[in-house]
């Protein structure tokens, strides 16, 4: 089993392009695995670790319901957003500046089958980094994503998730806010959950801003601690 994972810190790119950079690295695993199963071969297969910060983009996944973004056409132009139906599970989320995006392309058989796991893996490294910030965030159970205040009536998202799986490969991930503008989730229900509000790293720390470098060096010692992996930098291949 391989647990290098590549990390690329693809810094700010457009949503369409980076999703379109994840299925040819999922391509590339997924052919691997096609060619040591024909041919009864044992060739390693890699595992990547995307970081990025989008444009402003709501994204809703393919059990999504559109009803849940509160914007028509003209709206999202004069917002500068764009749209996308994509192919991960969950319903309606945004990307933009500030947001500390996370997308891990794993070959799970190298840590683990379970993809139940993978998710509380994932939650399981923010909640630890926010810890490292002096905040309590937990799960809300059957609500996928990292919480504050789960059971109170001040319960708010600080992180959502949405993962793609096939053959054991992942796509998508997480998405967490750290200096994000909270203005852009009041054009969705975001997840499809009602009630609810959402927050951000910084807003919770009483600061103009959080140092976004500092935060994803934190997510990556957690992330090679719980999934037991080694990162490994290389440059960005997408330009």
């Amino acid at each position: 089993m391989n647990k290098k994972v590549i990390l690329e810190d693809l810094g700010y790119k457009d949503y369409k392009e980076v999703w379109e950079y994840q299925e040819s690295l999922f391509q590339s695993i997924f052919d691997i695995k096609s060619k040591n199963r024909k041919e009864s071969l044992n060739i390693p297969t890699d595992n990547y670790f995307l970081f990025v910060e989008h444009p402003h983009v709501y994204t809703l996944g393919k059990s999504g319901d559109i009803s849940n973004l509160l914007l028509n056409e003209r709206q999202l132009k004069e917002k500068n957003a764009s749209f996308y139906k994509i192919n991960r599970g969950g319903d309606i989320t945004y990307h933009g500046p500030g947001q500390i995006v996370g997308y891990p392309i794993l070959d799970l058989d190298n840590f683990f089958t379970d993809i139940h796991k993978y998710l509380r893996f994932l939650e399981e490294i923010i909640i630890l980094t926010l810890a490292e910030y002096g905040i309590q965030a937990s799960r809300s159970e059957g609500e996928t994503g990292v919480w504050l205040d789960v059971g109170t009536p001040f319960a708010r998202k600080i992180c959502a998730m949405g993962v793609r799986a096939s053959r054991w490969i992942t796509m998508h991930g997480f998405a967490l806010n750290v200096n994000a503008n909270l203005g852009y989730f009041d054009n969705i229900i975001p997840c499809g959950i009602r009630g609810k509000g959402v927050t951000s790293l910084n807003v919770e720390l009483g600061k103009e801003k959080v140092d976004e470098s500092q935060v994803k060096e934190k997510l990556l010692k957690h992330f090679q601690e719980v999934f037991q992996a080694v990162i490994v930098s290389r440059e960005p291949i997408v330009s």
